[in-house]
């Protein structure tokens, strides 16, 4: 599990950019052929599992297999909670449904609207996230992926590796707790980067 920081994309190999995810690799993972079981794009930030087990990989990325995945999305302006009922129900956009599976404001204020978002997936395209916001008129700020299935990213500083046992690979697997049992959404507010 690594915690990715914005800016790197999520490739072995680019020839437009000089670093990727597996050139901030610690030196004792380098030698290992790793490669991304599920994707960040370069502008966002967060949870990324890298494996040498393509099994484990198809396992995490297969759309049948429904790993939730987590995400805290800050927005250039407030989201009212009347338009959450969007983002559940989806927008075409170029051709394609974009959805999440649950969103929730973080920290709404008196006029029930929030910059702050939580939002669940176990689909994920590229760049959908950002994209069902663009359709509905809303810029994205930053985007954090905290977690997948019930393992958090907590505890794993930026651009740190942590290797997973067994017990924490299968926590990927897992069904989180339910929306709104879980412990407050991490935000972007203690960051270094």
């Amino acid at each position: 599990a690594m915690h990715n920081p914005r800016g790197l994309i999520c490739s072995n190999d680019d020839p437009h950019h000089d670093e990727t995810i597996f050139t901030v690799l610690p030196r004792e993972f380098a030698r290992l052929r790793f490669f991304c079981a599920g994707r960040l794009d370069k502008d966002s930030e967060g949870l990324v599992i890298l494996t040498t087990d393509g099994d484990l990989a198809h396992r995490l990325m297969h759309p049948s297999n429904l790993v939730e995945k987590r995400y805290y999305v800050a927005l250039k302006q407030p989201f009212p909670a009347a338009r959450l009922p969007l983002l559940l129900k989806g927008v075409v956009f170029d051709g394609e449904r974009l959805k999440v599976e649950h969103a929730a404001l973080v920290n709404p204020g008196a006029s029930r609207a929030s910059p702050q978002l939580d939002v669940h997936m176990h689909h994920g395209r590229k760049r959908e996230i950002r994209q069902l916001f663009t359709a509905l008129g809303y810029d994205v700020k930053r985007l954090r992926r905290y977690q997948i299935g019930a393992f958090p990213l907590r505890g794993i500083p930026l651009r740190a590796m942590k290797l997973l046992s067994t017990k924490e690979i299968e926590l990927l697997f897992r069904l989180p707790r339910p929306h709104g049992s879980e412990a407050a959404v991490p935000s972007f507010e203690h960051d270094e980067n």
